[in-house]
């Protein structure tokens, strides 16, 4: 098993130790794109999903110029 390098806290046998700072960090930044796309998402696709319009309304009259 691993040796006792440095200090952290034990609990049951399991010694945990402090992330770096670069761990924390990257964690940080990486949760905040993760709820920037989740919130995009919503934004887009918030009203489908929810059952409050259909999927193919909202796109406008794109071409359709016939008598649709």
């Amino acid at each position: 098993m691993a040796g006792g390098h440095g200090e952290g806290i034990n609990y049951k046998g399991l010694t945990m130790h402090k992330p770096k700072r670069w761990h924390v960090v990257t964690g940080k930044g990486l949760c905040a794109v993760m709820w920037f796309w989740v919130l995009y998402r919503a934004k887009q696709d918030g009203p489908v999903v929810l059952g409050w319009r259909h999927p193919w309304e909202g796109h406008g009259d794109h071409g359709h110029e016939g008598g649709h």
